[in-house]
């Protein structure tokens, strides 16, 4: 099945490649499907946080290379309405999530993509709810193995310098996360 549909990144997942200088593996997996919601680029822009400017620079790089696009919630969209349910006012027993996480959800529901997070544990009620397709970075790096882009040894490191950024990844090393998903 070949999968058309663009992907809306948190900020969580696309630093994990950021960090470690790898966001070519995302454009190589995803040509043209990168979205980036203007939530997330903001995340990335926050100037009160010098230690990850060369993030947002690295995106602007994306974006100017047509790599990556950036995603605007329009206050009178669908989007929006749910962006700001899931932000400040979810319904009873579900929680407030982060500003980024509720942008990619909202895009891919109503934009019919797919949302890219590594955030589980506040997101998952969502994507059952909402029928998203997900991917994590895991799964992401799992692509990249499956099309060659990357072999398991080069993975591995990806994998621990992703850690040593305290990206949360799920598993200790690559070779876990394949062993876990065959």
């Amino acid at each position: 099945m070949l999968l058309t549909e663009p992907l809306f990144f948190d900020t969580d997942c696309i630093s994990a490649f950021l960090w470690v200088d790898n966001e070519s593996i995302l454009s190589k997996l995803f040509p043209g499907r990168i979205v980036i919601p203007k939530e997330v680029y903001d995340e990335l822009s926050n100037p009160r946080v010098n230690q990850i400017k060369h993030l947002k620079n690295q995106v602007d790089l994306m974006i100017k290379n047509g790599q990556a696009t950036i995603e605007t919630i329009d206050i009178n969209s669908k989007e929006y309405k749910l962006y700001r349910k899931l932000t400040v006012n979810p319904e009873p027993g579900k929680k407030i999530i982060g500003k980024g996480e509720a942008a990619s959800i909202s895009l891919a529901k109503e934009r019919k993509g797919i949302i890219a997070s590594n955030n589980l544990k506040d997101i998952s009620t969502y994507i059952e709810e909402f029928g998203l397709i997900h991917y994590t970075t895991g799964d992401i790096m799992l692509m990249a193995l499956n099309k060659g882009f990357i072999n398991e040894e080069q993975g591995n490191i990806i994998w621990a310098n992703m850690l040593s950024k305290r990206r949360k990844l799920g598993y200790l090393t690559f070779s876990d996360c394949i062993n876990a998903n065959k």
